[in-house]
This record gives C-alpha cells, sequence and structure tokens, in this order.
C-alpha cells in the first residue's frame, strides 16, 4: 500500500463511558469527556463497545444520546444497536428504530453488531444492510471482530464490495486487528469508490492512517488531545507524526491485550490518572486488569506529556 503524506484524517473517537462505581454512571464525567474530544477536532462516538451499549438498559443510551446531542450539537456518531440472543433473526424495525434515534439527534448512526445481523451469513449480512438502507440516509457499517464480542463477524472481500454498492452506507469501521484485511478493503475503496470512509478499528496498528485509513477507535478515548495532535502532524508533514504515533501505539499494544475487552478498564485506569475521571471502575461483567498495570501505564502517560 502507498503511503498518503499531508492527508487530513477523519477521526473518530469511541467515548468510554465511566463510572463511579460498577453500578452506577458517572455522567458528569462522562459529559466533559465528550466536550473535551469534540473541542480536540474529534468526533465523539457513543453508545459503542467502549461505552458498554450491550450492558445499557434502553433509558440510559438514549440519555447517552442526548448528552452527546446537546453537547456536540449533534456532531457525534453512535451504535444503532439492538439486543438479542443466539439464533435471533435480523430485526429491521428494530434497528431502523434504533438508528433513528440518533439521526433524530442529528448523529450518524453506525449498524452495531448483533446475533440477528451477523449470525446467518454473509450474504444475509449484506442484504441487511441494503434493508436498512431503504429507510435511513446515511449510516456507517461496522465489521467487530469475535475477540472484541461472541457474536462478531468480519465479513468476505466480496461482500464488502457489496457493502459499497449501497449509497447509503458512507464508510465502515473495520475491527479485525488484521493489517492485510484491512489494507485489502483501502485498495478496493481506492478502486470502486474513492468518497467510502474505511475507519480503522485497529488499536493495534493505529498507523492504518498512513495508508489512507481514517480511524474510530477505542484507544483515542485515552488520549482525544494527543490523537488530535498526532493528526494535524501529519496532515503539515512534519515527522514528529512518527515518535508521538509510536508512543500511542505503545499505549494500544498495552492496553489491547487478550482479554481485549479489558481495554475499556485500562481506560479508566488512564483517564482517572490524568484527573479526568474520579473512578476507575468498570461494569461488574467487565474484565479488568491488575493494578500493577498503573505503573507501566504512567510511564507511557509521562511519555505523552500529559502525566
Amino acid at each position: 500500500m502507498q503511503i498518503l503524506p499531508g492527508r487530513t484524517i477523519v477521526g473518530m473517537s469511541a467515548i468510554l463511558l465511566p463510572h463511579l462505581n460498577p453500578t452506577t454512571v458517572d455522567w458528569a464525567s462522562l459529559d466533559t469527556h465528550i466536550a473535551r474530544t469534540h473541542e480536540a477536532g474529534l468526533t465523539p462516538a457513543v453508545n459503542m463497545d467502549t461505552g458498554y451499549v450491550q450492558l445499557l438498559d434502553k433509558d440510559s443510551r438514549t440519555k447517552v444520546l442526548d448528552r452527546a446531542a446537546a453537547i456536540t450539537g449533534g456532531d457525534f456518531v453512535a451504535g444503532a444497536f439492538v439486543a438479542d440472543e443466539p439464533g435471533a433473526v435480523f430485526d429491521l424495525d428494530a434497528y431502523r428504530r434504533a438508528a433513528s434515534e440518533v439521526t433524530a439527534r442529528g448523529g450518524l448512526p453506525v449498524v452495531f453488531p448483533s446475533h440477528g445481523l451477523n449470525g446467518h451469513g454473509d450474504a444475509a449480512w449484506l442484504d441487511a444492510h441494503g434493508r436498512l438502507a431503504e429507510h435511513i440516509d446515511r449510516f456507517l457499517g461496522f465489521e467487530l471482530g469475535p475477540m472484541f464480542v461472541p457474536y462478531g463477524r468480519i465479513v468476505s472481500l466480496d461482500t464488502y464490495r457489496g457493502l459499497l454498492d449501497i449509497p447509503q452506507c458512507i464508510g465502515a469501521k473495520h475491527s479485525s486487528l488484521n493489517r492485510m484485511l484491512e489494507w485489502d478493503r483501502l485498495a478496493l475503496r481506492d478502486e470502486v469508490r474513492p468518497d467510502f470512509l474505511v475507519l480503522t478499528g485497529n488499536d493495534l496498528a493505529i498507523d492504518m492512517v498512513m495508508y489512507g485509513a481514517d480511524y474510530l477507535l477505542g484507544l483515542s478515548t485515552f488520549a482525544p488531545d494527543k490523537f488530535a495532535e498526532r493528526d494535524r502532524l501529519w496532515a503539515t508533514g512534519d515527522p514528529g507524526f512518527h515518535q508521538l504515533n509510536d508512543t500511542l501505539q505503545y499505549l494500544g499494544q498495552f492496553t489491547f491485550r487478550p482479554p481485549v475487552p479489558a481495554y475499556r478498564h485500562s481506560a479508566a485506569m488512564f483517564l482517572q490518572m490524568r484527573g479526568w475521571v474520579d473512578s476507575s471502575a468498570v461494569p461488574a461483567s467487565v474484565p479488568t486488569r491488575p493494578e500493577s498495570d498503573r505503573a507501566v501505564l504512567r510511564d507511557i502517560g509521562e511519555r505523552l506529556g500529559v502525566l
């Protein structure tokens, strides 16, 4: 793949939903984190895996949407999530309602994975997006690998090409943590539909932006300020991009190690160390990291100049 210097990067950041304890959301810290992410120049992405969307009840998901809309003026993206069980069929009406809740507040919906969407093969996955496009004018797709959720699916490249043929789908987040699969998607995008957003979700290879990817990352919730700085360095051709990117990648390699979902606890720990949240608590079902991780996180924070 060819490196594309001087490009303006589109950055979207999956917002961590802070908690005061395993059952209580820290709404005040959520508000300030959405605001600082937006002010840094990144688009906040709420109700994603980083925001525990699978664990929230409907009222809480709606409350997150309302707060994001009020803080950003509608400049946000959000997961259109449908809760279901293994073996479920694709629920078009439920997805339509979930997406409409986002668009009604000015946001851009992300078609969040579910059993019904992902559990019936690639052809059914593509057909579901085509059916949803009949009801939603603009949305983002989402390939999420099974290392993140058990109902994740990474589709074939032929199926991905079919997604590019749906004009209402303006981009898709790709979270396979596999460079080769993402490079294939970038090459196909460049050939078929250059305006399509290939949003890297590869927290282990955040330099995919050098090859033409944009991003929707959970890692950026640790340091939206530093990601925004990195992106500006790339746009201006400043070689300082590489040193900052290397340090941010060190943070990603450390915090996205198995079990991958425990990165959310790493994020809570790091944000607490930055003074941005009061507690490093996560919901009870979320995997956690050992307290010894704090020494490494502090070292990385000092290298970044944020601790």
